[in-house]
């Protein structure tokens, strides 16, 4: 059976449709039709006349109010000369975190991977951008959203010219080479644009050159001591915040940096991205901790493995070769300046 709802898109025009479940008159003049299969797995979030369906969808939505919802992309590019090893137990391990320290109900988190059996659960171009879509649809006041990527970053010439380094960063889903990127500011203006007043949502990301990938307003930059500085990236030309809410987004290296996979986290053969790991393991050795503090655990424990802290014999050397060349220091980038040394992590 297919459902049928409207998502804003600021276009002109449209019809008035009829809801299939409560038979209410909707006008589609500033709405995108979407329409969703229940046989898509894809979660469902409802119009506020919706009641939904008997049985219940596979991933349904939750309370209206508080809701936590989360979004996980992991791609290792299974079959190329670059594929990763590290990307899929990057998002089983958040999801881990999620769910069983930070209270996220299981089925409000959409986990797109190579190993899913359903096609549009798929981490492609087309998938993702409906995926981004679901995210935020439908948010209100007290709504917590969680955008975990890992996988391959890269940026492209920006001919909009609204970067200062005249780069867009972007995300490589499993088909760019044949579809493209997503690149920041569909990004933007996907996810951050719509956050309404009340709604806060974190972006962690694990790629390369992601430092300003949500292509928000303010960077924290952060000194091997811990001072920091907030850099003002506004263009009075292009607005990049929210409708009222709040963006922050870790990320795990600057717009011109490298990330890595690693298996010197996990003490065995497994593979995971060195910035994911990080974060995963600060937020569960520190309930509440500050932004401040989560940043420099973050970037304490990259630079141990690079100095081959952790590690002693063949495998600390291997990790020392791949990873002392490849300069990597988590980002912090926002919607609205705080002070990161008072304000604590709430996911």
């Amino acid at each position: 059976m297919q459902w049928m709802w409207a998502v804003p898109d600021g276009s002109t025009g449209g019809t008035n449709i009829r809801c299939a479940v409560c038979q209410a008159i909707t006008n589609t003049i500033t709405h995108l039709q979407l329409s969703w299969s229940g046989t898509y797995g894809i979660p469902y979030v409802y119009a506020p006349h919706q009641r939904p369906p008997q049985p219940r969808p596979p991933l349904s939505f939750v309370s209206v109010h508080g809701r936590k919802r989360a979004l996980l992309c992991g791609v290792n590019y299974q079959g190329k000369s670059y594929r990763l090893g590290g990307s899929i137990n990057d998002v089983k391990c958040m999801r881990y975190l999620l769910v069983e320290k930070l209270g996220f109900p299981n089925d409000s988190i959409l986990m797109l991977t190579e190993e899913e059996t359903d096609p549009f659960k798929i981490p492609t171009k087309q998938n993702i951008r409906k995926a981004l879509r679901w995210l935020v649809y439908g948010c209100q006041s007290g709504d917590s959203l969680v955008f975990h990527f890992s996988g391959h970053g890269t940026r492209q010439i920006d001919y909009n010219h609204d970067e200062v380094d005249g780069y867009d960063e972007a995300l490589c889903p499993l088909d760019h080479e044949t579809e493209g990127n997503i690149i920041d500011d569909e990004i933007n203006d996907t996810i951050v644009r719509p956050l309404p007043r009340g709604a806060t949502l974190h972006a962690i990301i694990d790629a390369c050159y992601s430092g300003t990938v949500l292509d928000l307003p303010y960077v924290c930059r952060m000194n091997k001591e811990g001072f920091y500085i907030w850099e003002d990236q506004r263009n009075p030309l292009f607005y990049k915040g929210t409708s009222g809410g709040i963006a922050i987004c870790f990320s795990a290296c600057d717009d011109n940096q490298n990330s890595a996979d690693t298996t010197a986290f996990s003490g065995n053969n497994t593979r995971t991205g060195a910035m994911t790991f990080s974060f995963i393991q600060a937020v569960q050795n520190e309930p509440g901790l500050t932004y401040g503090r989560l940043l420099n655990a973050m970037s304490n424990a990259i630079r141990d493995v690079k100095a081959g802290l952790r590690l002693t014999g063949p495998i600390a050397a291997l990790i020392n070769k791949v990873l002392f060349g490849t300069k990597q220091e988590p980002q912090l980038s926002t919607s609205e300046k705080f002070d990161i040394y008072s304000k604590q992590l709430v996911l």
